[in-house]
């Protein structure tokens, strides 16, 4: 019996530290928070992005003006415009490392 909750016990153990240490990829958080207002293919060509006037990330210019800095600043704490959001902050919905690699994806978007 003690083998058993043991073995019981280092599963559990397991599958929390899987949990925990998981990190969702670049390409899916991109379709999962950011799709929906700057594109799949990131244009911004989409009802939200055209309202809110999104940069269009294929274009090598925009892609150009940007920072790596200043874009994962964006995503981390979001943009907010004469009081208003224009982006939600991701600090509690992405870790540092997820951030920096949708940072790194968004310059793949280039074209």
């Amino acid at each position: 019996m003690k083998k058993i909750l043991a073995l019981a016990f280092l599963a559990a153990t397991f599958v929390v530290a899987t949990a925990v240490g998981y990190a969702a990829p670049a390409a899916e958080n991109w379709d999962n928070d950011c799709a929906k207002c700057h594109g799949a293919d990131g244009s911004g060509n989409t009802k939200i992005g055209k309202k809110l006037k999104l940069k269009d990330y294929t274009d090598a210019q925009v892609q150009a003006g940007l920072k790596d800095e200043e874009m994962a600043k964006a995503i981390k704490e979001g943009i907010s415009e004469n009081g208003k959001e224009r982006m939600k902050a991701f600090k509690d919905d992405l870790s540092d490392a997820e951030i920096n690699a949708l940072v790194a994806h968004i310059r793949t978007l280039k074209k």
